[in-house]
């Protein structure tokens, strides 16, 4: 993850059962190419040892407000001058409790309240504790005061009980720091994506569909949330996680995507058409198995509608981006495709390269000409696709509300 390499971090961890968690996300920043302090609570070194987290950061762990290992013994001054961000994970609701109304007691908690970085907070806590109308005032205040808030979500807990309050899982944290280090280009806004695959049904057992993973759309929705828009995902049947912040819509054929995708254009500022939806379904679905024999099968296949085309030319269109999975004549049927549905931008890929790989290369098609992105995995593709939708919108916009002389 390279836009973590040399983030200087300091993850402070609190009393919990989830405190066990911070150990796997000490290693996954680590492995990111981050350097890592960990500062403990009293309470979390009932959790966890120190030399856990000493052995996976490579770093002596703080846990005492009068640190000896520091010249002028300000632990809690100094500690916060060379970081890019203080991440507490977990946060319990004590120590929310303490952050929001300035109490230091320790080392952690005077820290936060000296520091000269941003603060980013992981609550973990019984769903009890975490639906509490004191906590919810706190947790209101945070964010009030500029605290960047990563989850949390909803699950089972130590305690037995399911329900809000759960940390994040390691991973999830991760994305959420790589996330806050993103520049917010397209803050404010509200991005719909679509992704994934379409299944066009021939009998209860057996679609029509193609070898697109999701990979590619997830990683536009990821990176448009990283951009700071309120995202929508749209997607057909894949194995993939939602990416963190981004609200998804599962559906599974054609005129399911078609019909998701028109309730919500009209409520977004931006759509991006990654999905690869089938272009023909069946003209009749058995409704029971078909049977195997010695005859040949014939399909009868009909046309399904260009949804892409149809939220293009609407009234209240979004500005639209389309992608196209072409094998040969790249840029020739790219320009064509984009003139047809009436696009600002169309983004085209080689379809033996692009379906079900990590890594891609994007050839950008608008008004200005053609930008290559050259060959990298497909979240690097997606953000820098994002800061060029961005741009084209930008630009966009400003012409919409300019005024003659």
């Amino acid at each position: 993850m390279p836009d973590l390499q040399h983030k200087r971090i300091l993850l402070g961890i609190t009393g919990g059962v989830a405190a066990y968690k911070a150990a796997e996300l000490t290693r996954l920043l680590v492995k990111a190419g981050a350097d890592v302090r960990v500062v403990m609570s009293t309470a979390a070194t009932q959790f966890v040892t120190p030399l856990t987290f000493q052995a996976l950061s490579g770093k002596p762990v703080l846990t005492q407000l009068w640190e000896t290992g520091v010249d002028n013994g300000m632990a809690h001054i100094e500690f916060t001058r060379a970081v890019d961000a203080v991440l507490i994970a977990p946060a319990s609701a004590d120590f929310i409790a303490k952050l929001v109304h300035g109490l230091a007691d320790d080392l952690l908690s005077t820290l936060c309240l000296a520091r000269a970085c941003p603060l980013l907070v992981a609550p973990a806590m019984n769903r009890q504790m975490w639906e509490n109308p004191a906590t919810q005032r706190n947790i209101h205040q945070l964010q009030a005061d500029g605290v960047t808030l990563l989850g949390p979500t909803a699950g089972e807990q130590a305690c037995g009980e399911t329900g809000p309050g759960r940390m994040l899982e390691p991973a999830e944290l991760l994305a959420g720091l790589s996330a806050y280090f993103q520049p917010k280009l397209l803050a404010g806004l509200r991005v719909l994506v679509s992704a994934g695959p379409t299944l066009e049904m021939i009998d209860p057992v057996r679609a029509l569909t193609n070898l697109s993973s999701g990979k590619m759309g997830y990683a536009v929705a990821r990176a448009a949330y990283e951009a700071g828009a309120t995202v929508t995902l749209v997607s057909g049947p894949t194995c993939r996680e939602a990416p963190l912040g981004v609200t998804r819509l599962s559906v599974t054929s054609t005129e399911e995507m078609g019909q998701a995708l028109m309730n919500t254009a009209g409520l977004a500022d931006i759509f991006i058409s990654v999905a690869a939806v089938a272009d023909y379904r069946p003209a009749i679905c058995a409704t029971q198995k078909i049977k195997k024999s010695e005859q040949t099968l014939t399909l009868d296949l009909i046309p399904n509608d260009d949804i892409l085309l149809q939220i293009a030319n609407r009234a209240d269109a979004p500005f639209c981006v389309g992608f196209a999975a072409e094998t040969e004549n790249l840029p020739e049927n790219g320009e064509a495709k984009r003139h047809r549905k009436n696009l600002p931008l169309l983004v085209v890929n080689r379809a033996q390269d692009a379906l079900g790989s990590d890594d891609n290369e994007l050839l950008l098609l608008d008004d200005e000409g053609k930008h290559l992105l050259p060959h990298a995995d497909k979240l690097t593709l997606a953000r820098q696709l994002i800061a060029h939708i961005a741009r084209l919108y930008l630009h966009k916009t400003k012409g919409s509300h300019a005024t003659p002389n």
